[in-house]
């Protein structure tokens, strides 16, 4: 398998409605990011159409939308976007199981991925919610149920990377998202990394979203943080 180059591993979060908007964006990062992430707000506003417009557009798509229904739904669903042509969807690891195991057979060639913890919550809110474990115990409980259910990977906290990779192995597929260049805003996320404190954990992409889309110079700002994790290696 060819090595991932830094490029290939940045995942920029396309977290905008408009269609004009969203392509201006791909556009204005061809070369420069791996992925774009399609996440609630722009499906929502766009449909899948717009997972096809970027597929045509030669780019990868991480289709973000945090599947989590009964598993006849959530397999059904998971085909549907594998249909449109994104690489890469999520579910939410908490759905169980039987959902887990829906989910991967639909998968076909693409990627799917379980949600293990939200980024935007903290220890005392998830405490809140009626988890009993901390953050860490339970993205790493989670991210063991969805290697055992056939998923291929997980979407995860970067402060769970090395107990993920040391549980789930050197193949399994870890993309984390609150990734905060240095320097910049935490916004809502609460368990945070730059992104090359977060490859040097042994992630395998890193997800950016204001950083970049709210930069001056958007090509720029996705450039730096390529340049940052090439030099962590």
């Amino acid at each position: 398998m060819e090595e991932m180059q830094a490029r290939d591993r940045l995942v920029v979060a396309v977290d905008l409605s408009s269609r004009e908007e969203i392509l201006k964006l791909i556009d204005e990062l061809r070369g420069a990011a791996g992925i774009f992430k399609i996440g609630l707000q722009a499906f929502v506003a766009q449909g899948p159409g717009i997972v096809r417009e970027i597929v045509g557009r030669g780019e990868r798509v991480f289709l973000d939308l945090k599947i989590h229904d009964i598993p006849n739904t959530a397999g059904r669903a998971v085909a549907e976007g594998v249909s449109h042509g994104a690489s890469m969807l999520t579910v939410h690891a908490s759905g169980g199981e039987a959902m887990l195991r829906a989910a991967a057979q639909s998968a076909g060639t693409s990627v799917v991925l379980g949600v293990t913890i939200l980024t935007s919550l903290d220890a005392a809110e998830i405490e809140q919610i009626g988890w009993a474990h901390s953050p860490l115990e339970s993205a790493v409980r989670l991210a063991l149920l969805a290697r055992a259910a056939g998923l291929r990977g997980v979407v995860s906290s970067p402060r769970e990377i090395r107990a993920i990779r040391e549980a789930c192995g050197g193949d399994f597929v870890i993309i984390t998202p609150g990734i905060r260049p240095a320097g910049s805003g935490a916004d809502d996320q609460k368990r945070t990394l730059t992104p090359a404190e977060a490859i040097a954990a042994g992630a395998d992409y890193v997800v950016v979203g204001r950083p970049i889309t709210a930069a001056a110079s958007r090509r720029d700002a996705a450039m730096r943080i390529v340049e940052e994790m090439e030099r962590a290696g």
